[in-house]
């Protein structure tokens, strides 16, 4: 149980931010898959398609905290290193 106001606040906020943190992967999570399948599928406009949506989420996670920098750009590495392999 919280002692102070502010502290109810805290647990608040930190239950709504967990909660926009957790889509926000979820979302990363998806566009991840929707990349791989393109590029299983052998579809290189698709798969290009599907990057490009990719890498503006993830750097739109940057901008927002929920991803480090570093962390980032090793996942569109990876991303672009899958598409390159078509």
């Amino acid at each position: 149980m919280p002692h102070t106001k502010s502290q109810e606040k805290r647990d608040r906020q930190a239950i709504a931010s967990r909660a926009r943190n957790r889509a926000i992967r979820s979302e990363l999570k998806t566009r991840a898959r929707h990349v791989d399948e393109a590029v299983e599928s052998g579809d290189r406009d698709a798969a290009e398609q599907a990057l490009r949506i990719a890498q503006k989420r993830i750097d739109q996670a940057v901008a927002r905290g929920v991803l480090k920098k570093n962390t980032a750009n090793r996942r569109k590495a990876r991303l672009q290193a899958l598409v390159a392999s078509l």
